[in-house]
């Protein structure tokens, strides 16, 4: 059974850091990409950013580029979202999400952590 378990969530003052984990167990992922989402209240669930585990080429939406980084540990089995110069719209529930390209090369993620809340107080 894949899980998929984030941790990292809190409350910062705009312009910190905070960095998520997402550990991930239940089967190989080597083939996978695995994507940061975050959804605000009243808003559309939207991509943060991804990273592909095997070659580790990153993709970030335009809101956060140059602000946050993807990363992962293929020893341990964990992706990270390290956030800096946080913003107050950053505020949101914070998913990680495990997916593969499909025919199409569209990615479709199936399996999806609990979320951890992050807020960002200005």
């Amino acid at each position: 059974q894949v899980q998929l378990v984030e941790s990292g969530g809190g409350l910062v003052q705009a312009g910190g850091s905070l960095r998520l984990s997402c550990a991930a167990s239940g089967r190989t992922f080597s083939n996978d990409i695995m994507g940061w989402f975050r959804q605000a209240p009243g808003k559309e669930r939207e991509i943060v950013a991804r990273i592909s585990w095997s070659h580790g080429i990153t993709y970030y939406a335009d809101s956060v580029k140059g602000r946050f980084t993807i990363s992962r540990d293929n020893a341990k089995n964990t992706v990270y979202l390290q956030m800096n110069a946080m913003k107050p719209e950053d505020t949101a529930i914070y998913y990680c999400a495990s997916g593969r390209a499909n025919i199409f090369g569209r990615y479709e993620y199936d399996n999806w952590g609990q979320g951890t809340q992050v807020t960002v107080s200005s």
